[in-house]
């Protein structure tokens, strides 16, 4: 009885291989074949595929494509006047000048540079932790790859967002000539906390703070001149 069962077991155990295996070639022989045409771009150029059947080529947007869609929209463009119209008060106070080297720290994508050169800033460096080609280039607030005494204005709208406080500013002041000047935008706040940032300053002295407005916020506008050696 057991030599039976174990020759039907058997019997039962070829059986199952041999259909799956029939299945199996089955399935291969009727896998479609890719039906990307031999014409087609080169991989980078086309989407991932979601079937074997989709090629529909899609090419990559270039940074130049990319940064002109961006500009054309209306967030953008507000920005950009937006800090057009703060930094023409710098040109009446004699501050700033077409050919002033700026130096805009912490940007983000880039608006104040775009703004400082659409009113004619001939030299206005942007710097940011990634790269935002042509604007803005790579670097590390707290240690800027910049010699001593470069600019003549440097810029801030994002202190808040600094690590060091300290080491922040006082990159700022390294990289700017003795006369010159650091801005700092930070949010609304009182003659306390101005004092307070005014004192990270080890060599500037205070000129004025006061509430603005900047791309539709309420913000307060620190100015500190660095001293001149006597």
């Amino acid at each position: 009885m057991d030599r039976h069962i174990r020759e039907f077991l058997n019997r039962l155990s070829y059986a199952t291989i041999t259909i799956a295996t029939l299945i199996l070639i089955v399935l291969f022989l009727q896998t479609p074949e890719t039906c990307v045409p031999h014409g087609s771009p080169a991989k980078p150029h086309l989407r991932f595929p979601r079937s074997s059947c989709d090629s529909s080529p899609r090419e990559l947007l270039t940074i130049e494509k990319k940064n002109k869609r961006l500009w054309s929209t209306k967030s953008w463009r507000n920005k950009v006047e937006s800090y057009i119209t703060f930094f023409k008060e710098f040109q009446d106070l004699g501050l700033l000048h077409n050919h002033s080297k700026v130096l805009c720290v912490s940007v983000g994508a880039g608006h104040e540079v775009m703004g400082l050169s659409q009113m004619g800033v001939g030299d206005v460096t942007g710097t940011e932790m990634v790269d935002s080609p042509p604007l803005v280039s790579r670097a590390d607030p707290h240690n800027l790859p910049f010699f001593d005494h470069v600019f003549d204005l440097a810029f801030t709208a994002h202190f808040a967002e600094a690590l060091f406080p300290s080491r922040f500013v006082s990159e700022m002041e390294r990289t700017v000539r003795p006369g010159g000047v650091c801005v700092l935008i930070v949010e609304e706040c009182g003659d306390e906390e101005v004092r307070e940032i005014a004192g990270l300053f080890g060599r500037s002295r205070f000129v004025s703070a006061m509430n603005v407005t900047l791309t539709g916020l309420r913000m307060t506008r620190i100015i500190m001149k660095t001293k001149i050696s006597t």
